[in-house]
């Protein structure tokens, strides 16, 4: 399987998972889902709270290549996988 099969395998099971993660694993894995797979910030800053709060996170991984976000993003999902599954 390539990594953007399995990064696409395990978005979906986050997506689907019984319990709600954390505040900051939430913002932690969608940073890393955005840079995945859309890359660097490329929006102005929103205005409300979490909104800000997603973008920031988001902004915090620039830099950050798309396949290895990928790979973390991964990496950090099945950490929490019987967690939150």
């Amino acid at each position: 399987m390539s990594i953007d099969e399995q990064f696409q395998s395990v978005a979906t099971s986050v997506r689907n998972w019984k319990t709600k993660p954390s505040d900051n694993e939430n913002l932690a894995l969608y940073s890393l889902y955005k840079q995945a797979t859309v890359g660097d910030v490329n929006i102005g800053e929103p205005s409300g709270l979490v909104e800000k709060a997603k973008f920031n996170a988001w902004k915090g991984r620039k830099g950050m290549s798309q396949e290895d976000a990928k790979k973390e993003y991964i990496n950090l999902s099945q950490q929490w996988q019987s967690k939150y599954a």
